[in-house]
């Protein structure tokens, strides 16, 4: 296949351009900045509208990665402002500009978030389930929204949300894993909060399949079957490590700390991942023991 792929750069662009590569698919790389000239490269300023559409190739696939990242900061009035701006207006300047091609990539795989159902408890949450009401639900359900031009123009349309990506070397599992290194781990506020997660690899090899898979549209839960709770992770992940996990974090703390932010970290989502399974997908990985075990080169 010819793919073309935002957010190239990041944590999971980077590993799916490498991925795809070895699999003898040509990657195109989206890269935020004018005047693009190296091969394989297309520029576009989501910012000003900007897309240079004559570089483009004949693609067969479009994977939207880019936004920035949710966790980088506390979130001023400024910071939600370009949180919102860089996923709802850059999809839809992305999938307006596909829409218009003569050729159009038959799938359009756009990253989304288990943000997307806000605070749930224990609620087992698939495609079907509704979307929440805060902030980074709003900004979710924006996101989804805004690859409706390429879905009127007859597009295949995945929207990937995705669970806490796990690896060693990226994401946010190098943070989690940190203290518990370091022997001060221990659960965040009651730890009764649900993680959904899957590892880096499988992330990759699903995208693959849902590119290939002419059966899935629409809403995806890209997450393991083996949505734990935190004090579950707590457990897993120090026993794992062979470390300690003596050392709550208070949700207060939290929330000092990192404002409103805090609300995100605290949310539970307990996603199951109902369509993917039905469609074949196997996971190298489904329970979080192994996961880590394999991650941390632990027997």
């Amino acid at each position: 296949m010819e793919v073309l792929i935002s957010g190239s750069s990041g944590f999971i662009g980077s590993a799916l351009a490498s991925y795809l590569q070895d699999q003898e698919h040509s990657v195109t790389r989206l890269i935020r900045r004018q005047g693009v000239s190296q091969p394989h490269q297309i520029g576009w300023v989501p910012e000003t509208g900007e897309i240079d559409t004559d570089r483009l190739p004949n693609l067969d696939a479009v994977v939207h990665l880019a936004g920035e990242n949710i966790s980088a900061g506390r979130w001023t009035a400024n910071r939600k402002h370009t949180l919102r701006s860089s996923r709802g207006p850059a999809t839809r300047l992305l999938t307006a500009t596909l829409a218009k091609l003569d050729n159009r990539p038959s799938v359009f795989a756009g990253a989304s978030a288990f943000g997307y159902y806000g605070n749930r408890a224990d609620e087992i949450l698939t495609e079907h389930s509704s979307s929440g009401n805060d902030f980074l639900a709003d900004v979710t359900r924006e996101w989804e929204e805004a690859t409706t031009p390429a879905s009127d123009a007859g597009i295949r349309v995945v929207n990937m949300r995705f669970g806490l990506v796990f690896d060693g070397q990226g994401g946010a599992l190098p943070r989690m894993a940190r203290p518990f290194k370091l022997g001060f781990g221990g659960k965040i506020a009651a730890g009764k909060q649900y993680m959904s997660w899957i590892t880096l690899g499988d992330t990759l090899r699903a995208i693959l399949h849902i590119l290939n898979n002419e059966s899935l549209t629409g809403p995806l839960n890209v997450s393991a079957p083996g949505a734990v709770t935190n004090a579950e992770f707590t457990k897993t992940i120090a026993r794992v490590l062979s470390r300690p996990s003596l050392f709550p974090v208070p949700g207060f703390g939290l929330k000092i700390m990192f404002g409103e932010l805090a609300d995100s970290i605290l949310a539970s989502a307990r996603m199951d991942p109902t369509k993917l399974v039905s469609s074949g997908f196997e996971f190298h990985h489904p329970d979080l023991e192994s996961a880590l075990r394999s991650i941390f080169g632990k027997k």
